[in-house]
């Protein structure tokens, strides 16, 4: 039922969304967002290296590029019916309040659906390794091994054994295991990560060379953290995703908003919004994307 004037103030709260600023750490393909796929060429293997040759004539191979395409989906809210009667008897603009809604709404599942788009298939994944802590994703039970500073050298580790370029790794958790990442630093440590946040980029800290970034869930992956959890269940994970900036991209299109003023079935106004979206990891050999997931003791 709608708010009215005599018992409610001027002004309507918002529901709270999500941050998305970590979308941003990618490459942006939002040139192509109204093609119905997006081509990324991958460069073929490198030729090989003799030294002191002495032979000839040398042996000519061609190299095999590699065409890596991703599509775009088309993201759109329910309508929302306006009744005539709210928008002149209501004390604030409900119309303004149910178009930011959407539009945060729909921002909101669509970034929240690109962490999983930029996963390969047969993705890496790294297990966490700290004390057992209860288990916090809905309808998840039991304990999990809690998010520490080894596994973000874990990931650093193996970033390095595939020659990920040092600058622009990034990794976003959610809540509960930043928190818990937070608990494993000594208070130096912990003074020094927080100390590098930076608001305006949404970057919440920094370790060992990787921007971290935070939402109130990330990912949800089956027990063994292989693959993405497609219901919750007793036996799912919670998970993070690192990655480097230049191994995934995004393509984001605007909000467009659809409205059918004095609709004349509804008596009032309908509303409704659609996006244009999509992302992919970029690299042909799938590195530079990792998951972390939380291991079942």
């Amino acid at each position: 039922m709608a708010l009215q004037k005599e018992i409610w103030l001027n002004d309507i709260v918002e529901q709270l969304f999500a941050d998305n600023t970590f979308a941003s750490r990618s490459i942006d393909h939002s040139e192509f967002v109204d093609n119905k796929t997006v081509h990324v060429p991958n460069a073929g293997s490198a030729p090989n290296v003799v030294k002191d040759r002495n032979q000839w004539p040398a042996e000519a191979t061609q190299r095999e590029d590699h065409d890596l395409e991703y599509s775009l989906h088309e993201y759109s809210t329910d309508p929302v019916h306006l009744q005539y009667s709210e928008s002149i008897e209501l004390s604030y603009k409900k119309r303004d309040s149910i178009l930011s809604q959407t539009k945060a709404t729909i921002a909101d599942v669509v970034h929240a659906d690109l962490a999983k788009l930029w996963l390969p298939s047969g993705y890496t994944k790294i297990g966490t390794t700290g004390a057992a802590a209860p288990a916090h994703l809905p309808s998840s039970t039991g304990n999990r091994q809690a998010m520490t500073k080894a596994d973000v050298l874990a990931v650093k580790n193996q970033f390095d054994l595939d020659d990920i370029p040092q600058t622009g790794r990034c990794i976003l958790l959610d809540a509960v295991m930043y928190n818990q990442l937070l608990a494993s630093l000594t208070e130096s440590e912990s003074n020094a990560f927080l100390a590098t946040a930076d608001a305006k980029r949404g970057v919440v800290g920094q370790l060992y060379g990787f921007d971290f970034y935070m939402r109130s869930t990330v990912l949800r992956v089956a027990a063994n953290g292989a693959s993405l959890a497609a219901s919750a269940t007793a036996t799912t994970s919670a998970a993070g995703i690192a990655w480097q900036e230049g191994c995934v991209s995004r393509a984001m299109g605007n909000h467009e908003l659809f409205e059918n003023e004095k609709d004349a079935l509804y008596y009032g106004n309908v509303m409704s919004a659609l996006v244009r979206a999509g992302g992919s990891y970029i690299r042909n050999d799938k590195k530079g994307v990792c998951v972390i997931y939380q291991v079942t003791p």
